[in-house]
């Protein structure tokens, strides 16, 4: 009888990545084989060539001045419209490491040279070569995976992950943004915490609550290169309910365009204003 080869073992990340889109309509990730290239051209970007901070930066951040100018009829600073292309990218980057991470424990590595981005249709294509993940996973023993001793040791890989992948896109973004490494890693700190608590929102249940203690865990306040922790606390609201929130360790420089608006998690927003707002957003 012939022998019939064993069916190919799932991607180890799919399973998180799909629950992400899930949730998520805005964001698609698309896993690459070893050998696929990585797309490029037609509304693609490498996260490799936003770190080379050449051409394709400046085409990516062109689309950024063109929206803050049609959005708000206002011209931007450069080094505004750079933070907020760094935020395009950064938001959804951070999530290709944090959702397995929460979803399945599994944290990817994924080097600048491994991910591609199109902005328009809200995908992303990674090369997920190796993942790192707890001894009692099934999928220990699948090609690429390491194994780490317990949670803290995983939540180590976290940052590390996400470091590697940043640190370059960073060094492309750094001399337009006119900011010092504390004021960026500040940036991909709240990246970091804002889009994994978001996620977990949408997923709903208990999910977002279990974020934010995954997070404070995460990022403690004392794990460089970050800068700060998620730093959640609550606010009282009549009936005596509390509503979630953190200040942010960067400024977005959102105020430069609208002077009388501001994110509700910035420092220059007060108590009081969250809770108008988060109570209005709930009802």
């Amino acid at each position: 009888m012939p022998v019939l080869a064993a069916p190919p073992a799932p991607p180890a990340l799919a399973d998180a990545y799909a629950r992400l889109t899930q949730a998520y309509g805005g964001l698609r990730v698309d896993e690459l084989s070893t050998h696929e290239p990585s797309p490029r051209g037609a509304g693609w970007i490498g996260a490799d060539e936003l770190a080379a901070g050449g051409p394709a930066l400046d085409a990516f951040l062109a689309r950024d001045e063109a929206q803050i100018l049609r959005d708000h009829g206002r011209r931007p600073r450069p080094d505004v419209v750079a933070g907020f292309g760094l935020h395009r990218y950064a938001w959804p980057a951070c999530l290709l490491i944090t959702v397995p991470w929460f979803l399945s424990r599994r944290v990817p590595r994924l080097p600048a040279a491994d991910v591609a981005f199109h902005r328009a249709r809200g995908r992303m294509a990674v090369r997920p070569d190796t993942f790192a993940c707890l001894p009692d996973d099934p999928a220990a023993t699948l090609p690429g995976a390491r194994v780490v001793a317990d949670e803290e040791a995983l939540r180590a890989e976290v940052r590390a992950a996400v470091a590697e992948h940043l640190t370059p896109v960073l060094e492309g973004f750094g001399p337009r943004m006119r900011r010092r490494h504390r004021a960026l890693w500040g940036m991909v700190t709240d990246e970091v915490v804002e889009g994994l608590w978001y996620v977990g929102h949408l997923l709903g249940g208990d999910e977002e609550a279990r974020a934010m203690r995954e997070l404070e865990l995460l990022l403690p306040g004392s794990t460089a290169p970050y800068t700060g922790g998620a730093g959640f606390r609550t606010l009282p609201v009549p009936g005596g309910r509390e509503l979630p929130t953190r200040d942010r360790a960067a400024c977005c420089l959102f105020y430069t365009i609208r002077p009388e608006d501001t994110c509700v998690t910035c420092p220059r927003t007060c108590d009081a204003d969250r809770i108008s707002r988060l109570t209005a957003a709930a009802g």
